[in-house]
């Protein structure tokens, strides 16, 4: 039985070590994909788990299966696509220091991921469906997409949701916001970036964790800022805070969120708890993992191959 099923890009992240002589990147391929970053850290928690994707029939898209099953996810609702290239990101630095993002993405083989496809019964037989907005950018995954949501929720499963802004996918930013504007009206729990609370609302982390309760049916939240730690909550009104790791060799912060998310969701439901019965402190210990876990994967780099062990975490988590 499946714990956790996702839906969205499966791709790989071709991520910048260093330049060349002639001042080109030299990059470094990981595989990726932030709901596949997601659920392998939930799968290192003993979490079952299981991806809704599309790869295309290339070297890419089977190395990315062989990945999933590496790391113990279900593959078998990933769907290979005889006529479209799996989907290839490319992180590079600019000047000044920040990762800068492009996609080799027209269409790519995630975004023709059709609702025909969708194996219904894993979501049947789940607790919680994970989603971002990546899969909301094109039709047919667009489609795909909401029809899961739409069968979770008629089922009463427990819906996440992660934003995962990624400005040069979308064709109109006003769609962008459309889509996570969607996105949190659908979701239980949400992970959301201090730069997408800003994007979307203009409001800081506080302010904004009491807006999306105000404005939206959300049980759990979360704002992440980086090197700036998380605030958290379970009604808007009791906001907790936990600062990030600190002196941490810092190569590639691919995947850090989703590995925070995927951690923190994997403590939480490890309580076998309803989200309404889940208290300040045990979001307190859920999250003290997720920020060592998201941490610790910043010395590393990729997503998936960043995810450090349980027996690490925990050891810096009793250290506390």
């Amino acid at each position: 039985m499946t714990d956790v099923v996702a839906i969205g890009e499966l791709l790989v992240d071709f991520t910048q070590r260093e330049v060349n002589k002639d001042g080109f990147p030299i990059l470094d391929g990981h595989p990726g994909g932030a709901p596949a970053n997601f659920l392998a850290a939930l799968s290192s928690l003993g979490i079952a788990t299981s991806l809704i994707a599309k790869v295309g029939n290339d070297s890419f898209g089977r190395s990315l299966i062989n990945t999933l099953n590496k790391y113990n996810i279900d593959s078998s609702n990933v769907i290979v696509d005889d006529n479209e290239f799996t989907t290839l990101a490319f992180v590079t630095i600019d000047s000044n220091g920040e990762r800068e993002f492009s996609f080799s993405r027209k269409p790519g083989a995630d975004t023709r991921l059709k609702a025909s496809e969708i194996d219904y019964s894993l979501i049947a037989k789940a607790r919680v469906l994970h989603f971002g907005t990546l899969s909301l950018t094109d039709s047919p995954a667009k489609e795909a997409t909401i029809k899961a949501i739409e069968y979770a929720k008629s089922n009463n499963k427990i819906i996440s949701f992660d934003p995962n802004l990624r400005k040069p996918l979308w064709k109109s930013l006003d769609k962008a916001r459309e889509a996570i504007l969607y996105g949190l009206s659908q979701a239980d729990i949400v992970k959301i970036s201090d730069d997408e609370l800003r994007f979307m609302f203009d409001m800081e982390p506080k302010a904004g964790i009491e807006h999306l309760f105000k404005s939206f049916n959300i049980k759990i939240a979360f704002v992440t800022c980086g090197e700036n730690g998380v605030y958290f909550s379970n009604d808007g009104k009791s906001i907790g805070y936990i600062e990030s790791l600190k002196g941490l060799n810092v190569v590639d912060t691919t995947g850090a969120g989703d590995i925070f998310g995927g951690t923190t969701l994997g403590r939480l439901l490890l309580l076998n708890k309803e989200l309404k019965e889940i208290n300040m402190n045990e979001l307190y210990e859920a999250v003290g993992y997720g920020v060592i876990a998201s941490g610790l994967s910043v010395e590393a780099y990729g997503g998936i191959s960043s995810i450090p062990s349980l027996a690490r975490i925990k050891k810096l988590h009793n250290n506390d």
